[in-house]
């Protein structure tokens, strides 16, 4: 269960006591405090997310993050690729990778063609 609304909401209060909400909820004023803004790295995460989006379906679905990665080089935007990959996994996309050609026949060397 998430106690911050609760504390947020004692903070709202004119003679709202945060320190005493944390203490009975059993959370650090610290991480109240750090839940309520963001850090640079999630707001970093969640726009490069939203470029990475882009760029996948302009491929149709076909990149995966090596390619991506690459696209987003030429972009001018520069960042590692298991970075790409962990924000493509988290949002769910996927590049397509080629069928294989399957030989369903086996010729057997022993038969022989005759005419």
């Amino acid at each position: 269960m998430n106690v911050y609304p609760f504390i947020k909401a004692e903070k709202a209060e004119p003679a709202g006591n945060v320190a005493l909400a944390c203490r009975l909820l059993e959370v650090s004023r610290a991480a109240f405090y750090a839940h309520l803004t963001p850090s640079a790295r999630k707001v970093s995460d969640a726009e490069l997310t939203d470029r990475i989006r882009a760029v996948h379906a302009a491929s149709r679905g076909t990149y995966g993050a090596p390619r991506v990665r690459r696209e987003l080089a030429a972009q001018g935007v520069h960042v590692a690729r298991k970075r790409v990959a962990r924000l493509m996994r988290i949002a769910g996309l996927a590049g397509r990778c080629r069928r294989r050609f399957v030989t369903t026949t086996k010729q057997d060397p022993r038969a022989g063609w005759s005419t």
